[in-house]
């Protein structure tokens, strides 16, 4: 693996509702990316802005993923914008997507792409949607109770590939300003930290969120983070298709647009919503150097 501190560097900009990423392709995994130069380019005023970055990766040339290199052809070799790593990304992995179909390494239809939390199954829609199967949740028994500004609330823990602990609240004001993670009790329940989703009711099977992510502050939007929700929502609601026998959809608005995720009998979740790629170029050498 050679080092990005002295070489050009290729990248791209999407988002997914507004979860903006920053893709650096690397077939042959040949790019060193430390956390500080990770934490660099997702600086939004110093360098290219973005809640994370999505390093495209061939699966078999990645000692983490060649296990999957059977199912997948690319591994989505995800970093927080702080420059640690995270297991998943619901809305990177939709934009991963779309990047694989712009780069025209895939076509429209069916996509597996291999991340830590396993392989996802992707449809690229003609009409620019894109759907992801997410997989099941796991609802571990141990909750934590969150706090804000003096107000707290019980928050269901929803593993999604990556931890959730999803609060229902009467205002999204009430989460502050996400600035900081909000405090939550017992902290031992999420040893690695945690993703906090703040909810709100907007009608029938309708809800709003905030979210505060793990390693990136308050995001506009996050994948995983509303899949988490509409499972609390489902419990809470008396709609669990496990035991009502039929899929039950829920609309997430999240800050940067609208996620549509439906849970089916079996267990398994799947998330609607757009990907865009917004530009592309490449970093000078002189600015890596300076890091």
């Amino acid at each position: 693996m050679t080092s990005t501190q002295t070489t050009p560097l290729r990248y791209l900009k999407g988002h997914g509702t507004e979860n903006d990423f920053v893709i650096v392709p690397d077939a042959e995994n040949e790019i060193d990316l430390p956390p500080a130069l990770v934490a660099r380019l997702c600086d939004r005023r110093a360098g290219l802005g973005g809640d994370g970055v999505l390093h495209v990766v061939r699966t078999a040339a990645h000692p983490e993923a060649r296990a999957m290199a059977d199912e997948a052809e690319w591994f989505m070799d995800y970093r927080n914008a702080d420059g640690t790593v995270a297991e998943m990304c619901g809305n990177g992995v939709r934009v991963f997507a779309r990047y694989l179909e712009h780069a025209g390494h895939v076509t429209a239809g069916e996509v597996a792409v291999a991340t830590r939390g396993g392989v996802k199954h992707v449809h690229l829609d003609k009409d620019g949607s894109v759907t992801v199967a997410m997989g099941r949740a796991v609802l571990p028994e141990e909750g934590v109770t969150v706090a804000v500004d003096g107000r707290s609330w019980p928050a269901r823990n929803v593993n999604m590939g990556n931890p959730h602990a999803v609060a229902f609240v009467e205002d999204l004001a009430h989460a502050g300003t996400l600035y900081d993670e909000p405090p939550y009790e017992p902290a031992a329940v999420y040893p690695d930290g945690v993703n906090i989703e703040f909810v709100a009711d907007r009608g029938p099977r309708h809800v709003a969120m905030r979210v505060h992510e793990r390693g990136a502050a308050e995001t506009r939007s996050c994948g995983t983070g509303a899949c988490a929700v509409a499972v609390a929502a489902a419990r809470r609601d008396g709609t669990d298709p496990a035991e009502t026998g039929a899929p039950v959809s829920y609309t997430v608005d999240v800050l940067g647009g609208t996620l549509v995720i439906t849970e089916h009998p079996d267990g398994q979740i799947e998330m609607t919503g757009p990907a865009v790629i917004v530009a592309e170029g490449t970093l000078d050498p002189s600015w890596l150097a300076a890091g």
